[in-house]
């Protein structure tokens, strides 16, 4: 039903009320933590396309718990929606998870933007502070591309960049990722930056 797997923000709308009405059917309810594009498109921060909804955490009461994998009940449901919509199974990709590891920037939680699909499931979407953190750390560790386009999209300000390199910095400490941070920082016009202060 979505050409090549391309989704724009309202087929991303109409993944999620068709997964919550499978929810529905299976008398589950769950509430999910998503960055990434789709969360930019939802809330109109990006204008741009997405093959999958990125899912960081299935969250338990104010517990932000790992997603992947999957709990059964949900991967479940978003099976028959990718058979119903001609998608591949992973178009809720659990792999942003692993950012859990080694934290998702303070507050996430408290500044994400929650939205209700009916009964049976809710979003929570990164808000713009959290995905200018989340982009920065990604261009600087998978390269540039779609991340430092959305980045630039975002127009953070130099004091938002500084706290997402700080913060990125507690993902690795690493002195070639500290290289690499410096450069892409430079280039959106941040320089001699204190990143270990």
């Amino acid at each position: 039903m979505f050409g090549n797997q391309i989704l724009d923000a309202t087929a991303v709308g109409e993944l999620l009320h068709a997964l919550a009405d499978q929810l529905a059917v299976r008398q589950q309810r769950f509430t999910l933590a998503v960055v990434g594009g789709s969360a930019l498109l939802v809330l109109g921060l990006a204008s741009r396309v997405t093959r999958d909804v990125d899912v960081v955490a299935v969250l338990d009461g104010d517990a932000l718990l790992a997603a992947q994998p999957l709990p059964e009940r949900l991967a479940e449901a978003v099976r028959v929606v990718a058979r119903d919509f001609g998608l591949d199974e992973d178009w809720l990709n659990p792999g942003p998870t692993a950012l859990l590891d080694f934290g998702l920037p303070e507050g996430f939680y408290e500044r994400a933007h929650r939205r209700a699909y009916g009964d049976s499931l809710a979003v929570l979407f990164a808000s713009r502070i959290d995905q200018i953190h989340l982009k920065l750390y990604a261009t600087v560790d998978q390269g540039a591309g779609k991340h430092l386009a959305d980045l630039e999209a975002l127009q953070p300000t130099a004091q938002e960049l500084m706290a997402a390199a700080r913060w990125s910095r507690t993902h690795d400490p690493s002195e070639g990722y500290r290289s690499v941070l410096t450069q892409v920082l430079a280039h959106l016009g941040v320089d001699d930056a204190p990143l270990d202060a």
